[in-house]
């Protein structure tokens, strides 16, 4: 007994079984996020109306500067599967859907490089 539709039988039609590695993907960095943003968010609330050499400080320490660019990397990967998601269900158009996800990929991969960048300079003192 099959709970495949006639067409779908005929046509050959069925699960693409590409979905799994894309779901996993955002619940394992959903829940990396969550103790990397509550570290996040306590360390900002620590520094809060703190001037900037006292930031810089904070984040040019080893262990902030490798959790700073571990949160950034994983809020960018799981940013990256939520657009690519919304981009692959609300635009069918081929070329419009190809070109979306390209710039979607570029734009992630390029505000990950500018916040490793960023962390790094703050880390050695702006010689990055």
């Amino acid at each position: 007994m099959s709970l495949r539709s006639p067409l779908g039988r005929v046509l050959g039609l069925g699960s693409a079984k590409s979905g799994y590695a894309h779901w996993w993907g955002q619940r394992l960095s959903a829940t990396a996020l969550v103790p990397l943003g509550l570290w996040f968010v306590l360390g900002m609330l620590g520094l809060s109306g703190d001037e900037y050499r006292t930031v810089a400080a904070w984040v040019g320490e080893p262990m902030h500067a490798i959790l700073m660019i571990l949160f950034l990397a994983t809020l960018l990967f799981h940013s990256n599967l939520g657009v690519q998601m919304v981009v692959e269900d609300y635009i069918h158009h081929g070329p419009t859907r190809i070109i979306s996800l390209v710039i979607v990929k570029f734009l992630h991969a390029a505000l990950a490089v500018a916040g490793i960048y960023a962390v790094c300079s703050l880390s050695f003192g702006g010689q990055a």
